[in-house]
């Protein structure tokens, strides 16, 4: 994974090769699979390359074909779909080894007034300063040493803010550019990293547990609100449904202060291997 803030952003920094082609770098890591979030924020990055600077990214779908290859660099093809008054429509298409590995369908509108409302933070959450890293609590779950997990997962601050383990605050590990849209593609790769986990809470199971066999499968995300992604936001999730070795989950992103700056769903792969379903 990338091995700081800086790493992360070199990653999203992509190099064009052709017109509406693509070439995004891989980090050093030991992951056996290229992680879906960085997936997702290179192929925003390759999106929003092909869109005008007034627009910004309101929504996005993505699914997941086949486990990336950290060994070669991924080529993305953006494909433009439709240049309206106030929206623009991208698919941007993934590859490695002449397959695709991923496709992704991006809306961008320009700046608009009109009729506001949110739902509430949840007010039972441990401040960010009070609240453990995710490290040391996977620490204690997995027996992998804090250390191990920090260097996972470097470029992102993460701590738990309820007991539940289905709240986090999430941020970037340090500043980033006045740039709202690599704050997007921040927010892109950091929406990945917990989410699935909320479809094994019920069942008494962490992401890490060698029983279970995960995948991101589709990834659907939705922008409302201005933010920094350098700046503590707190990730609110629910499982409502797993069944047929598949956990959906659902996550509401909030800023410090309250307001709701984005809405994520995932479907994964959490196929049982070795586990007992019959308790």
């Amino acid at each position: 994974m990338p091995e700081s803030l800086e790493d992360l952003v070199e990653l999203l920094d992509l190099e064009m090769i052709d017109v509406d082609l693509y070439r995004g770098r891989q980090p050093q890591t030991a992951l056996q699979r290229v992680f879906g979030g960085q997936v997702l924020g290179q192929a925003l990055a390759a999106a929003g390359q092909t869109v005008d600077a007034g627009r910004m990214v309101h929504s996005l779908h993505g699914y997941f074909l086949r486990g990336g290859d950290t060994a070669v660099p991924i080529i993305y093809r953006v494909e433009g779909t439709r240049d309206g008054g106030s929206f623009s429509s991208r698919r941007v298409v993934a590859s490695q080894h002449g397959k695709p590995i991923f496709y992704m369908s991006a809306s961008f509108q320009k700046p608009e007034p009109g009729l506001d409302h949110q739902e509430p933070i949840p007010d039972d959450v441990v401040p960010p300063d009070e609240a453990p890293t995710l490290a040391s609590v996977l620490e204690a779950r997995s027996g992998r040493a804090a250390a191990d997990w920090d260097r996972e997962w470097a470029a992102l601050d993460v701590r738990l803010a309820g007991v539940t383990g289905r709240q986090f605050w999430i941020r970037a590990s340090g500043k980033l550019p006045d740039e709202p849209a690599l704050h997007a593609c921040v927010l892109a790769y950091a929406s990945d990293l917990t989410l699935l986990g909320a479809s094994l809470l019920p069942h008494g199971i962490v992401i890490g547990d060698r029983r279970i066999q995960p995948a991101s499968l589709d990834h659907a995300l939705w922008f409302h609100r201005e933010f920094r992604a350098d700046e503590w936001l707190l990730y609110d999730q629910t499982s409502p449904s797993a069944s047929g070795a598949r956990g959906f989950a659902m996550g509401r992103l909030f800023t410090e202060d309250g307001r709701l700056i984005a809405s994520v769903a995932q479907e994964g792969l959490i196929r049982p291997i070795g586990l007992d379903l019959s308790k």
